[in-house]
């Protein structure tokens, strides 16, 4: 039997991953917990993200467990072996404004889950697979040092500068600089599992995420930029700009093409290589540009306020260059621009909306 384990399997990518593997596994393992509703509250639960895996994937098995708990996950491992040819590891705390509220929780949730899973991996089907969801936050805010030029509705970097063609490459430093808490814990994760790769001799990719989006995200204020724009947008929510005037810089993939690029790597693996992957110069956007482009959609005002004060650490600019992803991987390409996926997200907040309302 060929198995296929994903944990974060209620969030944006692990939903993802299960519906695009369902079709290429004999069996999916989900685990997830819904710590996103601890995290953010009732609203960003993925209860319902869980339960319509369930409904639509006929070779889906759910485990509710914390991968903190290293012998609740070990039974798994103990139980399928060898028969587990790829683990996709997304679940994690991914904000960095929550991470200081508990680094403790933090910690013990990205970076001695990430070990918990590289262990087992390691310890029963060392042959494996494994994928992990690390972040740009690795590189703190040394992007922030960038020579950066204010325009009308972004900043942009100087167009004498070696990043302004393609993006942030894999060579920007991981030192001295400010991470935050959250971007802390995801680098002793990143190194951990580039370290699995590298000296374990395992086939490990680790995949440093930009702006991850799609129409499964459980968007909430301190986590899922578009989704909860959009959410704000149509629901006629109050939104808050933290900073930079509005035109600090995101590039967004939606979760379709990240997950296609965990396929690619699947199917000829590298030991310890770790990856930019986000939208880069194909799909980025200014907060300004994204709200205009949610009115757009959605024919409604977005109801925000401006506050001055920034996010501690958050990037002013950040378009990833994934040109070393193409370079090993020429066959992957991107599909979804970023008004694709806004009006994607669109689409699948009013049909919820609307079953609600007839519900």
């Amino acid at each position: 039997m060929n198995i296929a384990l994903v944990t974060g399997s209620g969030g944006l990518i692990g939903s993802e991953s299960v519906t695009f593997f369902s079709k290429k596994f004999d069996k999916i393992i989900g685990i997830d917990n819904d710590m996103r509703a601890y995290f953010f509250g009732k609203e960003a639960s993925t209860n319902w993200n869980v339960n319509r895996i369930q409904e639509s994937v006929s070779n889906y098995e759910h485990h509710s467990i914390d991968i903190r708990n290293y012998a609740e996950l070990e039974k798994i491992f103990n139980q399928y072996g060898n028969d587990i040819k790829l683990v996709v590891h997304t679940a994690a705390q991914p904000s960095h404004d929550w991470a200081a509220k508990e680094p403790l929780t933090d910690f013990g949730v990205n970076a001695t889950g990430t070990l918990h899973m590289l262990e087992l991996t390691r310890k029963y089907c060392e042959k494996t697979v494994f994928i992990f969801t690390s972040t740009n936050k690795v590189y703190g805010d040394n992007p922030n040092f960038l020579p950066l030029v204010e325009t009308e509705t972004r900043w942009e970097i100087a167009e004498n500068h070696p990043y302004f063609k393609n993006g942030i490459d894999e060579q920007m430093s991981l030192d001295n600089t400010k991470h935050s808490v959250f971007g802390a814990s995801k680098v002793a994760a990143d190194v951990m599992a580039q370290e699995y790769g590298r000296y374990f001799d395992m086939n490990v990719g680790i995949f440093r995420g930009g702006c991850l989006t799609g129409p499964n995200h459980s968007g909430a204020q301190l986590h899922g930029f578009l989704s909860y724009l959009m959410k704000c947008t149509l629901s006629g929510n109050p939104y808050t700009i933290f900073g930079y005037k509005g035109k600090q810089v995101r590039d967004n993939i939606h979760s379709s093409d990240l997950v296609n690029m965990f396929w690619h790597f699947y199917q000829n693996p590298k030991q310890g290589v770790a990856y930019n992957a986000g939208g880069g110069r194909f799909a980025n956007c200014s907060m300004l540009e994204a709200i205009t482009l949610c009115e757009k959609i959605t024919g409604n005002k977005l109801n925000y306020s401006y506050s001055d004060q920034a996010r501690s650490g958050d990037h002013i600019w950040y378009i990833s260059d994934v040109s070393k992803f193409q370079k090993d991987y020429p066959e992957w390409k991107y599909e979804w621009n970023l008004e694709n996926t806004l009006i994607d997200m669109y689409n699948n907040m009013s049909k919820m909306i609307n079953v609600k309302n007839c519900d």
